[in-house]
């Protein structure tokens, strides 16, 4: 088996402000045909800031697709025209928690959900914080905290933590640093 599917035909369906929607038409390794539908996302960085008392910085905001406020690291969308994950990170740590950090380990990338998107996060743990001016978006509404590295993988292990690319970089980062 090869497991490989040939692009024949891509339809664009839709093209939105941070996503595209495209519908392809594919060939399978048995020579059949099928659709796939596939959402187009310029990718993202999550930052886990960790201060030197080891807490974690979070921010809670809401999202409006599950209608509630979730505990999430810092994270945003990279910018168009291809901006380097690093300086993604560096932008959203400060623009959403006012912190800049000496230190960015990389803890790789994830894929949110490969069975349509071809989002790409990538995650970084940043040390050596220092308070710097937090510069939201005109509509971002967050609020930032504080909370100790055992109470963040606690809430993770009983579902309070419901973010994937928090649960990821904080486990990741987690098993680095021997917690």
């Amino acid at each position: 088996m090869k497991l490989t599917e040939k692009t024949l035909e891509r339809n664009m369906v839709f093209q939105g402000k941070i996503i595209n929607m495209r519908q392809d038409k594919v060939e399978l390794e048995n020579g059949r045909t099928a659709t796939r539908d596939v959402i187009e996302h310029p990718g993202g960085v999550c930052v886990l800031p960790l201060t030197d008392d080891g807490k974690i910085i979070m921010v809670r905001q809401f999202r409006y697709p599950y209608q509630e406020v979730l505990p999430e690291l810092p994270a945003g969308k990279l910018e168009p025209g291809g901006e380097e994950p690093l300086e993604c990170g560096r932008r959203e740590l400060e623009e959403e928690t006012g912190m800049t950090a000496e230190e960015f380990l990389s803890l790789g990338t994830m894929y949110p959900s490969p069975g349509y998107c071809e989002e790409v996060i990538h995650m970084y743990l940043a040390k050596g914080l220092h308070k710097s001016v937090q510069r939201l978006d005109e509509d971002e509404f967050l609020e930032v905290e504080q909370l100790p590295f055992e109470q963040v993988l606690e809430d993770i292990m009983e579902g309070k933590i419901k973010d994937a690319k928090t649960q990821i970089a904080v486990l990741k980062a987690a098993r680095l640093l021997k917690k």
